[in-house]
Formats: C-alpha cells, structure tokens, sequence
C-alpha cells in the first residue's frame, strides 16, 4: 500500500484530503505543524508528500527544498496563494505539481496517483528487474541466487542452486544422471553420476513438502529426474 504524508495546517482541508485518499486505497498520515512534518518526511518512508505553502514553525517552500536535497519521491504543493510567482518558485524548489485553493478533492487524487504512476515508471526504467522463476510456492531468484519456499528463504549451495535452476527452466523434460552431472559439472560423469543423486536429494529436503511424494523433482525410475509444472 502507497503511504502518502499531508502536511496542512488546515484540519478540516487535511481530513478531506485524507479522506477521499484513503478510500482510493491510500495509507495517509498527516501533520499539521512544518518542522514536525519535514522531519518526517524526510525520516520515514512515505511515496508521495502533499504540502501546503503556509505553515507554522517552517513554511512549504523550506520543507520542499529538504526533501528534494535527500529525496526524489513526488512533492505536491497546495496553496490560496495564486499568484504566477508562488507556483514558479514551488516549482523551482522541486514540487512536482502545484494547486491552488479551493480545489476539488477528487482533482487532487487523480494527480497523485497520475505522479506515482510517472515516479514509478521513471524508477523502473533506470533499474533491471532481477530475473525470477516462480512455479505455485517455489521462487528461484537467479539473479540473486536465492531461493524460497513459501516465502521462506532456503539455503542452497553452489551446486543445488544451478542443478534446482537448470530443472527449472526446462520443465517436464525428463533427464539422465549423466546429462545433468555433465551439463551441472561440466566434465564427464563416469563414476560420478552419484553425486546427481545426491543433490537431488538434498534439493528435496529443502522445497518438498514431503520427500516421498514430490511436487516439484519427480524420479522417472531406470531414466533420472523431470522437474514437474
């Protein structure tokens, strides 16, 4: 849930706001005094702040000026204040969008969620998604390496992580010991196609529910294992 901060002085105005953001599925805070309100701002993790001009203690144009010297996140300042210098130099602090006095409650909802809607596509096209397999409570993040299990984390080695990785990716492919031991240990398997067995047992203990009836790694007796979707 995207937690939103108002800073306004204005109880009634705040309520509103709070309101009419909360039944869009927002979690909102609100402070009503500038210092107390930057500190929080700039302390907690909130993804969209809505800052009136004229505070006590420390007025929207400071507050705006903190935030953006630590932070990115959308800044909307609300204000009586129309006058074309106010808006320019909101604006020129980093505030993202600026609305006049009265406005309608709705109006303000549509521009938030059209900001974090803009933020998050900024966001994601400066970073990669890590590259993930899920298939029902198994996730296998390979970029990462990491593995969890209901979301639980579970430990894997080296081995077990390409080994459960590799089954992963080509489901419902039946393997051969000796293909996963060379394609795993990239060297020839005689004598060793044990340690697959191994693994594989390993692997079990750690994502099966039950180890005599796997979900995910079945045997295919006299052939070798098929990682089952």
């Amino acid at each position: 849930m995207k937690r939103i901060l108002i800073i306004e002085d204005e109880i009634a105005i705040a309520e509103l706001e709070k309101d009419y953001l909360e039944l869009s599925g927002f979690e909102v805070e609100v402070e009503t005094t500038g210092d107390v309100g930057a500190d929080r701002a700039l302390k907690e993790d909130f993804n969209l702040i809505i800052l009136d001009l004229m505070l006590p203690n420390l007025d929207g144009f400071e507050i705006c000026r903190r935030i953006r010297e630590e932070k990115n996140i959308p800044v909307i300042m609300v204000s009586a204040k129309k006058e074309d210098i106010d808006k320019i130099r909101g604006l020129g602090m980093g505030a993202d969008d600026y609305i006049t006095k009265p406005f309608s409650p709705s109006e303000l909802v549509a521009r938030v969620k059209a900001h974090l809607a803009r933020y998050e596509r900024l966001i994601g096209s400066g970073q990669k998604e890590n590259e993930v397999i899920e298939i029902r409570g198994l996730k296998i993040d390979k970029t990462a390496r990491r593995v969890f299990v209901n979301g639980e984390e579970k430990i894997f080695t080296t081995k077990e992580f390409d080994l459960l990785t590799f089954l992963a990716e080509n489901p419902n492919h039946v393997f051969t010991k000796e293909e996963l031991f060379r394609k795993i240990w990239d060297m020839e398997s005689i004598g060793d196609i044990a340690t697959v067995t191994v693994h594989i047992k390993k692997i079990r203990e750690k994502i099966e529910y039950n180890t005599s009836k796997p979900q995910y790694i079945e045997t295919i007796w006299g052939v070798g294992y098929r990682f089952k979707v």
